[in-house]
């Protein structure tokens, strides 16, 4: 389905990519364009396209090429339908027609099969059209704008290197993490969170971020998971160990450190609730030491 997205309203880039951003908006006038977006997992190459689609008005449709497993596919299928096999068709055709369209391809890297985007070649050439016995002469629409992110970096090592062909059809955008003072302003706006609460967050995804042993990045991303966490009331620790992806050994014994050191990782206490619909309205929690021993037995048939 096309539509036009809302718009955020604390959305941040820097001068670079928003000024590339508005040559790409004035290209689009003359004709249709693509631009292939880089960068390291959650540093914000979606939002970004998305944001262009809002700020411009512009439909956006999103296609995850991983999924991709055979060529053509992003156009449609066969399926059998009524007793008799009939063709398909997807949004991809009707987002390519769609004036203005902004057409988001994800992980452009990473499809199934290698040869899953041959298709693609013409659809972003200088012709803008393809021919498919099935739907006929595609056109690319007046003021299309494709755009490709891919992930790179050494966790990425292992995906589908992009073809050169392919490459050489995009404008290219470098993307980075944002600095810690928009960061900072980013998490107190979005989430509701404290400047302390900011900042401790912040400090932490750096200590993170600088430990060789973890990993793991740390993006903005993750740095926002962390701050809803903290904002509905989990501490700082659960926060971290609830949103980074990593050895949660090597986390927990840096999360030990930086506790010592710093003091402001509340590591809490573990002990088990009873957890039941009925506990759940009536806003209490049992320890599990205060239950009778029917209710211990049953907890324990059921570990």
């Amino acid at each position: 389905m096309l539509f036009i997205p809302e718009e955020d309203p604390y959305y941040y880039a820097s001068s670079n990519v928003l000024g590339t951003i508005d040559k790409i908006e004035k290209l689009s006038k003359r004709h249709p364009v693509n631009v292939l977006i880089a960068g390291k997992q959650g540093c914000g190459k979606s939002s970004l396209v998305k944001q262009y689609a809002a700020v411009h008005r512009r439909p956006l449709a999103t296609f995850q090429v991983g999924i991709l497993s055979e060529p053509g596919q992003l156009f449609g299928e066969y399926a059998l339908e009524g007793g008799e096999t009939k063709y398909k068709q997807f949004l991809f055709p009707q987002a390519l027609q769609t004036p203005n369209c902004v057409i988001h391809l994800e992980e452009i890297n990473r499809p199934e099969h290698p040869k899953a985007l041959n298709m693609l070649f013409s659809i972003l050439s200088d012709d803008r059209q393809v021919w498919m016995d099935e739907l006929g002469l595609l056109k690319v629409a007046p003021g299309v704008v494709f755009f490709a992110t891919l992930n790179e970096g050494d966790e990425f090592i292992g995906t589908e290197l992009l073809d050169a062909a392919l490459r050489d059809r995009f404008y290219l955008m470098l993307m980075d993490y944002l600095p810690n003072e928009v960061e900072r302003e980013i998490l107190i706006n979005k989430t509701g969170i404290t400047g302390k609460q900011a900042d401790d967050i912040i400090d932490i995804a750096n200590a993170l971020r600088s430990n060789p042993t973890l990993l793991t990045e740390i993006s903005t991303r993750t740095t926002l998971m962390i701050a809803e966490m903290v904002s509905v009331g989990a501490t700082l620790a659960e926060a971290i160990s609830n949103s980074v992806q990593t050895n949660k050994e090597a986390l927990e014994s840096l999360l030990i450190s930086l506790h010592m050191e710093k003091g402001y990782l509340e590591m809490g206490e573990t002990e088990y609730l009873l957890y039941t619909r009925d506990v759940l309205l009536k806003g209490e929690s049992r320890p599990l030491a205060e239950n009778p021993p029917e209710e211990k037995m049953a907890c324990s048939q059921h570990a």
